[in-house]
């Protein structure tokens, strides 16, 4: 494997179309791309050739330089870990925070029938009447961030009793062997670091948690 500075060049001279074949580019034209000077562009150059990861020709009108089989190998083995990276193969996306007494909410409107009956349409359960609440680690607030990219299913809003209830996001996810659900409501009192969860049983019996106890959220990907 190049050292980091080889391998951004690399990927430059593929960007620019020297995996197609043949690119004309200059040393001066490729230090611009690489923000560096024409000195160390060419000896890139030179380093990239040496380890036969790109064929380098010289002709009345300048160099043309080309990507290797070796070398698009090497950008392969990039690629892969990239996707393992952002596709989150591994098994889904983690987060991790600590049980936090929530503001009390939660009883009431999980137990109303119209947000049971959509809940357990999309979940598969209807809800426990009450939510658990959890406040993110400051590692895991990026993880939530991402997993707003995900396909959340949007409960409806709802008139009953002369009174209007409101849409609610939800996201399918498990604590433990529990199958639970990330939900946001449209008029969220919640803080961003804090997720609301519900399931199908009260999870603070059921694991046994209270206030400060860490629990672990797993989401699919």
């Amino acid at each position: 494997m190049p050292v980091p500075e080889d391998l951004q060049c690399l990927k430059v001279i593929a960007l620019l179309g020297g995996l197609r074949g043949p690119l004309r580019i200059s040393s001066q034209s490729l230090a611009a791309h690489l923000s560096t000077s024409p000195q160390t562009a060419s000896r890139r150059l030179q380093a990239l050739e040496r380890d036969e990861l790109l064929m380098r020709t010289m002709g009345p009108d300048g160099q043309a330089v080309t990507v290797s089989r070796a070398g698009e190998s090497v950008l392969k083995e990039e690629y892969v870990e990239y996707r393992r990276l952002f596709e989150e193969s591994n098994g889904g996306f983690r987060l991790a925070g600590a049980v936090v007494t929530g503001l009390g909410e939660g009883r009431y409107y999980m137990g109303l029938t119209e947000y049971q009956r959509q809940f357990h349409a999309y979940l598969g359960f209807s809800p426990y009447p009450g939510t658990l609440n959890i406040r993110l680690t400051p590692s895991s607030l990026p993880v939530r961030k991402r997993i707003d990219t995900l396909p959340w299913v949007m409960v409806k809003g709802f008139v009953a009793d002369q009174r209007t209830f409101g849409d609610v996001k939800c996201l399918s996810c498990r604590i433990e062997e529990i199958p639970c659900g990330i939900v946001v409501p449209g008029r969220t009192h919640y803080p961003e670091d804090v997720l609301e969860i519900v399931a199908p049983v009260g999870i603070r019996d059921t694991l046994g948690v209270t206030d400060g106890d860490e629990v672990r959220v797993e989401v699919a990907a």
